[in-house]
Formats: structure tokens, C-alpha cells, sequence
């Protein structure tokens, strides 16, 4: 039980919704001692400005060679959080080493790239729309619009973006589930991960022997100022950082959309008057109810005081972003209203749900786009749909760094015949198969 007194707060590893426990911890201040898995001590972030001036503090690091524990040997080789604090990549890097390996990605998640994937978007969601209906035909007027339509999206856009064939996208899904999944034991952890590398070596090596108009062929061949290439592990680290980044974010972020809007229906029609935007529902939906609950790691690499709270050197750090959204300092007394009309405060961010400062999600524009134009489609097509369980009793994620929950049973009711008009069979069987 928390206290006022600094006692650490416990993360529950089978995660659950944050919202409660965020708020008691906000209550004590925006700097909260935590216990992670395995008694590891470690600190979270939790108030919006505190975590803004963290994110960017010229003396926090990614690298884990200022993990303190890890250093001194006291973290386990199936510890659930090894693979966040070690996996080679932009997430561990720091400095010119992270400038490097940005920068060979980072042509490719432009505005302007981004935007010329839309019409491939479009014509994605609408084959999806396709397959849920069919689904709810099949389950007796009922389906799974998780596994039917918010999570086939953005792997799909991903695995398309990548080159990576459509039958390795199932595979993928399960493992990169299993490595931000925080409640597994440590062999499941360790076979998780091995196997997770070896599939993607084997994505990487075919790709090296018939390169291809995608952007992991053009990660093997890319070199920098300096003409070096991605070393093999820096390859695979990055793959995996962009396919569970890819598509867990945004799987996660259409889903708590759809919970929201179902839960807010005064929202939804606010929406449809053209009083808001679906890319305020997008915004609003980051700062209400986050995709990523505690984002792991960051290490101060000298003792740091933070809004007035010590946070030692070495210490392994979380990124609150569930509670920053609701912090009441930054958003106001009714933090936890959902409110789609919700003005931006003046030179305030209105949400951090993607990050801030060197590290900011550089699949943040892509993200937004697969999330406004699936929100938009889906009430399109189906403007009666509804949950058919109510929120309560709504499964959660196996995590507390990922935020939502495990099957989201909808009614899409009657297709509006306009929608129908416009959808193009065929695509969904290019993307994902059955994933869960």
C-alpha cells in the first residue's frame, strides 16, 4: 500500500488500469519511487512537466551502461524488462551514436512520406472494414475489433513499410507481445526474445540476398557520413524497435479511441457535427488514456533532483505517460474528463503520450494518420457501433508499459450503404491472418 512517506508503489506486473494508482501517486508528487520486477528499484516520473523536463535533461541517458543495477550484476537474464534496457538501437543509444542511427531511418517517417502512404491507408482500413463486418456476421452480430481491425492496420502499414512478407506478421505480433508483456516468467522471457532476434535475422538476411523497394533493404545498404553501415545487431535492434513500436503503439491507441467514443457518445456526436476533429479525438485519446502506461529506460548519469525529488544516479526510470496526461497541474481540476474540445493551454504540450526532446517517437506522424483515418472509417461505416461488454469487465494487457485491453467484443450493427459503396476487396489478404 502507497503512503505518503515515499513508499515505493509496487508496479503489478499483470498491469490492469493505471488510472487509480496514477492518481494517488500524483497526489504525493510528480516523482514517485517504484518497485519493477525482481524488487529492482527504479523511479517514475509521473506529473506532465516534470517528465517534459526530464525527457529532455541533457544529463539523463538511454545507454544502459549507466543502469546501476545491471552494472553490478543484480538483473537477471530473464528479467521481463531486459530486452528494453539492452536491445541495440536508437531506444539505448545516446549522443552522435543515436544521431546515427536516426538519421538512417528517419527519411522515411516525414510528414511528407507519411502523407503519400494515405491513399494505401485508406484502401488498408476499408478491406479491414470488410473483414469485421464479415466477422460480426459470422459471431451472430458480434466481433473483436482488436484483433479484427485495430491491430491488422498498423502491422499491416508496418510489415508493408518494411518488406517483411505476410506471413511472418502473426509470429511477429505474438512475440513483440511476449516482450512487453511484464507478468512472464523468465524462460518464456528468454525464448520470447531469442526467438524474436533469430526471426528477424532471418527477415534481414533475406532481404540482404534480394534487396527490395522497402525500407529494411535500404537500412542494409545505407551508410552514414562516414560510410558505415548498421552493424547486424544494430540492424535487427532496429527492426524490432519499429515493429513493436510500429504497430503495439498504434494498435493500442485506435483501440482506447473506439473505448472512448463508445464510453462518450456526446463526444462522438460533437464529432460528427463538425464541432471537433477526428484528429482531436486522436490528441485527446493520447492525454486521456495513453497507449504506453510506464515507458522503461532512462538513467540519470549523476544524482538529479526533480521537482524536488532525488533521483540517484544510476537509477532505472519510467516514463508515466498515463499519468502525465491526467495530471491535474496541466490539465486542469477535470483531467480525467474525456473532452474532445479540450483546448490547448498557451506554449503548453498538450500531450506527451509519444515523447519529447532527442528520443521523440519518430513514428509519431504515421501513428496519427493510421489512427484519424481508422477512427474516421470505422463511424463512417458503422455509425451505431457499440461494446457489447461493458468497460469494467473488458480484459487488460498482460503490462503496465502497455495500456489497453486484450479484446475489445463490439456490434458494429447495420454497414451505411454509402460506406459499403467505397471499400476494395482483396487487400486484406496481403495483410495479417489470424492474430490475437
Amino acid at each position: 500500500m502507497d503512503d505518503r512517506t515515499g513508499t515505493p508503489h509496487r508496479l503489478d506486473p499483470a498491469g490492469g488500469c493505471p488510472h487509480a494508482a496514477n492518481a494517488r501517486l500524483l497526489a504525493r508528487g510528480s516523482v514517485a519511487p517504484v518497485l519493477l520486477p525482481g524488487d529492482i528499484e527504479g523511479m517514475a516520473v509521473l506529473g506532465h512537466e516534470a517528465l517534459k523536463e526530464f525527457l529532455s535533461h541533457p544529463e539523463v541517458a538511454k545507454n544502459a551502461r549507466h543502469f546501476t543495477a545491471l552494472g553490478e550484476g543484480r538483473i537477471a537474464e530473464g528479467w521481463p524488462l531486459l530486452t528494453f534496457a539492452t536491445v541495440p538501437g536508437m531506444t539505448t543509444a545516446d549522443g552522435d551514436d543515436h544521431r546515427r542511427l536516426r538519421s538512417l531511418v528517419s527519411r522515411a517517417f516525414t510528414v511528407r512520406r507519411v502523407e503519400e502512404l494515405r491513399p494505401r491507408v485508406e484502401e488498408l482500413t476499408d478491406a479491414l472494414l470488410d473483414g469485421l463486418e464479415r466477422a460480426a456476421e459470422d459471431g451472430g452480430g458480434t466481433a473483436d475489433l482488436r484483433r479484427h481491425f485495430a491491430l491488422p492496420l498498423p502491422m499491416g502499414v508496418i510489415g508493408e513499410l518494411l518488406g517483411v512478407d505476410a506471413g511472418y506478421r502473426d509470429r511477429l505480433h505474438h512475440l513483440s507481445n511476449q516482450v512487453v508483456a511484464t507478468d512472464i516468467g523468465p524462460e518464456q522471457v528468454v525464448a520470447a526474445n531469442r526467438e524474436l532476434v533469430a526471426l528477424l535475422g532471418e527477415i534481414a538476411a533475406a532481404k540482404t540476398t534480394h534487396p527490395g523497394d522497402d525500407l529494411t533493404s535500404a537500412l542494409i545498404a545505407a551508410r552514414d557520413e562516414d560510410g558505415d553501415r548498421l552493424a547486424p545487431q544494430e540492424l535487427v535492434g532496429t527492426l524490432l524497435l519499429m515493429i513493436i513500436a510500429g504497430h503495439e503503439t498504434t494498435l493500442n491507441l485506435i483501440t482506447n479511441a473506439v473505448r472512448a467514443l463508445c464510453g462518450h457518445r456526446d463526444q462522438l456526436a460533437l464529432v460528427r457535427k463538425g464541432e471537433a476533429s477526428w484528429a482531436d479525438v486522436v490528441e485527446e485519446t493520447l492525454r486521456w488514456d495513453a497507449p504506453v502506461s510506464y515507458f522503461p529506460f532512462r538513467y540519470p548519469v549523476r544524482d538529479l533532483t526533480l521537482d524536488g525529488t532525488l533521483i540517484p544516479r544510476g537509477t532505472p526510470v519510467l516514463a508515466g505517460y498515463s499519468a502525465a496526461g491526467r495530471d491535474p497541474a496541466a490539465h486542469g481540476p477535470d483531467a480525467d474528463r474525456f473532452d474532445v474540445t479540450r483546448p490547448a493551454r498557451p506554449g503548453a504540450t498538450r500531450t506527451l503520450s509519444l515523447g519529447h526532446g532527442a528520443h521523440y517517437c519518430l513514428g509519431a506522424p504515421l501513428a496519427r494518420l493510421e489512427a484519424t483515418v481508422a477512427l474516421e472509417r470505422l463511424f463512417t461505416r458503422f455509425p451505431h457501433l457499440e461494446l457489447t461488454t461493458p468497460e469494467p469487465e473488458l480484459p487488460r494487457h498482460s503490462s503496465f508499459v502497455g495500456n489497453s485491453v486484450h479484446v475489445l467484443p463490439v456490434r458494429p450493427g447495420v454497414s451505411a450503404p454509402q460506406a459499403r459503396g467505397r471499400q476494395t476487396p482483396g487487400i486484406a489478404a496481403q495483410c495479417c491472418g489470424d492474430l490475437d
